[in-house]
């Protein structure tokens, strides 16, 4: 049980600890940012007594030796912590935002999961596990779990803004546009002009693709604009054997060049100990508002992942990207080849 006494004298302790090492702040007149800066140091040195529950935490010697290196060691620190008490979902979803700081989606949708199960009524929560979750999925697709969470979060806080967004974009990837149109439609007063007229393009995408079947069986897919993108992966023998021992997977990726890196359109496949032959289109696109058949170039490139996810880890290899004027006459070749032999390092 952490005493009251022990809360205030943490507090006291941290913020002449801050006001002493910041002082060069308050000299300069820059009070509002001294001012920030202590009395973060004490909420976060209480909160950390808190967490803890040990006086020896207050001691220099003891914060010393327990204070975290690195962003790793942390990590590993708090997942001790979550063994011994595992109801904390403060901690779960702290480690879950750690690991996407280091990108590890996966293990951060795991967090994610198990601090909603502990506190299924957070709306802000319960947003960020479900994108989370989709970003997880090798197609950055919202499943029923992800959707459930969001459509909770609405119903809890019905102005969430992002939640409004987001099942907006789970929506429009089960094809209901007319759904997807509706939703965002319920966006629009909160939002400044700029961003408004941008929600607006997507609207109107919505509505052009429900079309006069918008009264159709909901959750029908839409049909895929154009021919799509043909690419062909090859793998270099060393790699192939490599990749395969691991179970990697390969991703074949299509974007906007130089543009966000959310990609238009994204295929998963086992490594494949050929070459592999597959065609990008429409019905790959991970955001329906932003399709392949409507740009006029994109950048092409495949990444071997031994993680399985989509998102880039270190240690993920990458061909060289392509830049292709759309449509293509000719199917785009990509080579992975092993980092040591200068080609398809990862970026």
């Amino acid at each position: 049980m952490v005493s009251g006494l022990f809360l205030a004298l943490a507090g006291l302790l941290a913020a002449v600890a801050g006001g002493w090492m910041l002082w060069p702040l308050l000299r300069a007149g820059k009070r509002g940012i001294w001012g920030t800066l202590v009395a973060a140091m004490v909420v976060a040195t209480i909160g950390l007594y808190q967490w803890l529950g040990t006086p020896a935490a207050l001691q220099p010697q003891a914060r010393a030796a327990a204070a975290p290196q690195t962003l790793e060691e942390g990590i590993t620190q708090l997942q001790a912590a979550l063994e011994k008490n595992p109801e904390r979902a403060d901690g779960w979803t702290l480690l879950a935002r750690s690991q996407l700081e280091l990108g590890r989606v996966a293990e951060a949708a795991a967090a994610y999961e198990r601090a909603v199960q502990l506190m299924p009524d957070e709306p802000a929560l319960l947003v960020e596990a479900a994108q989370t979750r989709a970003q997880a999925e090798p197609s950055f697709l919202f499943d029923e779990t992800g959707l459930r969470w969001l459509q909770h979060a609405r119903t809890l806080a019905p102005d969430n803004e992002r939640a409004i967004w987001l099942i907006g974009i789970a929506q429009r990837q089960r094809g209901q546009a007319e759904q997807a149109a509706r939703t965002w439609e319920s966006l629009l007063p909160r939002l400044q002009p700029a961003a408004a007229a941008a929600l607006q393009e997507q609207i109107a995408a919505a509505r052009a693709a429900a079309g006069p079947a918008a009264d159709g069986p909901a959750g029908a897919a839409p049909a895929a604009s154009g021919a799509g993108l043909q690419v062909r992966v090859t793998l270099t023998p060393a790699l192939a054997t490599r990749a395969t021992s691991r179970n990697d997977t390969l991703f074949v990726i299509a974007r906007v060049p130089g543009g966000p890196p959310m990609p238009v359109a994204v295929e998963r496949h086992p490594a494949p100990q050929q070459p592999l032959t597959v065609v990008l289109d429409d019905t790959d696109s991970p955001m329906p508002t932003a399709k392949l058949s409507s740009l006029r170039q994109v950048e092409v490139f495949a990444r071997l992942s031994q993680s399985g996810t989509a998102i880039r880890q270190n240690g993920d290899i990458e061909s060289a990207p392509v830049i292709v004027t759309l449509p293509a006459d000719a199917p785009v070749e990509l080579l992975l080849d092993l980092p040591s032999r200068g080609a398809g390092i990862g970026r």
